[in-house]
């Protein structure tokens, strides 16, 4: 291994093992999300018991959707690393920059190294009270199982190299807060998380499915639970890897032009 790659290997584990110090926090975050979980399940089942058409997902399957999109909720960029944030904001910045690593790689080895450990210290527990008495069922197969491992990891990366574009864009913003929200909205409902991206209108599929956003969620969750083919699995790689490139290179542009314009206070 390269001394870079070294490097950023580093700066991820310390990063990784230093957010897996909030266990109280993740504990009080994992019992907030089972009320919601629970919330939304039963206003799912009300919505299965009062219709009678036929619905693209059982309702079986969207309980297990569900379930996992709470795992999994960190896994969304509506949360930016507050670190980087702060230090865009102070100026402070200006020394990562000095540093002998590419910026935009260190931020989303950063972002990625967060979210992997509150998705570690949240679902594991979270997914076993819900597979033994919320309904969460277990994948429809092996083979299930492994498209939702490949589509998961697939989606942290995407979500933390679009969190990386999005905390160059406050670069040029008083507050990260209104570009954070705007990002993160947008996330939550295209991603799936409120309703699954199979119950949007027939005319929108063709659009939410080749956004990114559905990577981050409702592509494992439907593998998971075997709404989706298994032959639906090298579409959905390549639209992952398309997606990657195109926002790598965006986050990269953008900070190549924030570069230029960056004024820190007193020098």
């Amino acid at each position: 291994m390269s001394a870079t790659l070294r490097a950023y290997a580093a700066a991820w584990g310390a990063r990784f093992r230093a957010s897996l110090q909030y266990r109280a926090a993740a504990m009080a975050g994992m019992v907030t999300q089972l009320f919601w979980g629970l919330m939304r399940v039963m206003i799912l089942a009300a919505f299965y018991e009062s219709s009678t058409g036929q619905q693209p997902m059982s309702l079986d399957q969207v309980v297990s959707y569900v379930w996992l999109g709470q795992a999994l909720l960190l896994m969304q960029p509506w949360y930016i690393d507050r670190e980087i944030l702060e230090e865009v904001a102070s100026g402070q910045v200006v020394y990562q920059l000095l540093r002998p690593l590419d910026l935009h790689t260190h931020w989303v080895c950063r972002d990625m190294a967060n979210r992997l450990s509150g998705v570690v210290l949240r679902a594991v527990p979270e997914l076993a009270i819900a597979g033994l008495f919320f309904g969460l069922a277990p994948p429809s197969s092996l083979a299930a199982a492994g498209a939702f491992a490949a589509t998961t990891l697939l989606a942290l990366v995407l979500s933390s190299t679009l969190a990386a574009a999005v905390a160059v864009l406050t670069m040029w913003t008083i507050s990260a807060l209104g570009v954070r929200q705007i990002v993160g909205t947008i996330a939550m409902v295209l991603s799936g998380m409120i309703v699954p991206l199979a119950f949007f209108p027939a005319w929108s599929q063709p659009v939410v499915e080749n956004l990114p956003f559905a990577l981050m969620m409702d592509t494992p969750g439907r593998f998971y639970t075997g709404a989706l083919p298994l032959s639906a699995l090298p579409i959905a790689l390549l639209r992952g890897a398309v997606w990657l490139v195109i926002l790598t290179l965006l986050g990269r542009w953008l900070l190549s032009r924030a570069k230029r314009r960056l004024v820190i206070q007193g020098g």
